[in-house]
């Protein structure tokens, strides 16, 4: 069939999923969507995130323009990294992991119908996400 969607190698989801799919980086992009620029603040609340694993993230998002990586000061370097148009255009897939994370919870957290939909309100309108 020429319609026929294939889970191969010519899989745009496959395809996509190799930008993103590495250990921390959906999470260093949400943060990124909730400002955090600074390599200090993308480990913040991540105690198993190493330098060396985050520095090679970083490096992962950048060769594959998700981020780019901006120098502030040169003495002491100091280094911002921001979405590029590309990594932007992830906000619609955070936005939906997020949903879909929230849909069934069970975690007592989450368990307040009232706390889902302020999250999911804080989500769509930091990822500015339309209503459409």
């Amino acid at each position: 069939m020429a319609n026929e969607i294939t889970c191969d190698s010519f899989c745009p989801v496959s395809k996509a999923l190799v930008f993103i799919s590495k250990k921390w980086s959906i999470e260093i992009i949400r943060d990124m969507f909730f400002g955090k620029k600074r390599f200090k603040e993308f480990k913040e609340g991540k105690p198993n995130l190493s330098n060396k694993v985050l520095s090679d993230c970083l490096k992962n998002l950048e060769n594959n323009g998700i981020i780019h990586k901006k120098i502030i000061n040169s003495a002491p370097i100091s280094t911002e990294y921001y979405l590029t148009e590309r990594g932007k255009s992830l906000n619609k897939v955070i936005y939906e992991l997020a949903v879909f994370a929230l849909e069934d919870c069970n975690d007592d957290e989450y368990k307040e119908e009232s706390t889902r939909i302020k999250i999911k309100q804080d989500f769509r309108e930091t990822l500015q996400i339309d209503d459409q």
